[in-house]
């Protein structure tokens, strides 16, 4: 399939703008079919990216999760907590142990005691761990850009606007439920 008739077919994507409103109209809800949309093709995004990214992070013998752990540890000299990581990666300490599990298998961290406080573990990034991610990041980072590449920079500067208050709202999702709002169709 040719890169023409995949954006086209991005355009068409399921649900459309029609189906949205079947779908509001079909429960008589007083909601705007076109922020539906917009959820649901974000959501869907985000599915294909979860995806792409764990393809992509293959490639070097990582997981999204991994990778994202030893960037984190670069980012902040090469030592953090479990907990610190947890907190910064938005996961359980649980999921931050296992990541770090499978580093420390493959020797690109390890674990000693903290230099703050001699009570804890920290997590150290390896001299391995370091040379895996200044090895992947000339191709990594031209994939990166190479996804945004048809976005100018003035788009790209409002595409992060825009992200930024849509992920504001994620919580929506996890949130207790509020009374919603209903609309009762006289028809």
């Amino acid at each position: 399939m040719n890169n023409n008739n995949e954006q086209t077919n991005d355009i068409n994507a399921i649900p459309s703008l029609v189906q949205s409103k079947r779908q509001i109209d079909r429960y008589n809800l007083d909601i705007d079919a076109q922020a539906i949309l917009v959820a649901s093709r974000l959501m869907a995004a985000g599915a294909r990216l979860g995806h792409a990214s764990e393809i992509h992070f293959a490639r070097f013998g990582l997981s999204t999760g991994r990778y994202r752990l030893l960037a984190d540890l670069e980012d902040n000299e090469g030592e953090e907590l479990p907990s610190q990581l947890a907190e910064h990666l938005g996961v359980t300490r649980a999921t931050v142990t296992g990541l770090i599990d499978i580093l420390e298998r493959d020797g690109l961290v390890s674990r000693r005691s903290s230099s703050e406080d001699g009570r804890q573990k920290s997590v150290i990034l390896t001299e391995q761990g370091a040379k895996k991610l200044r090895e992947m990041a000339p191709e990594h980072f031209t994939r990166l850009e190479a996804m945004v590449g048809l976005l100018s920079i003035e788009e790209r500067s409002v595409f992060l606007d825009l992200l930024g208050r849509v992920t504001q709202g994620i919580s929506a999702l996890t949130d207790e439920p509020s009374e919603p709002k209903q609309h009762i169709s006289n028809e």
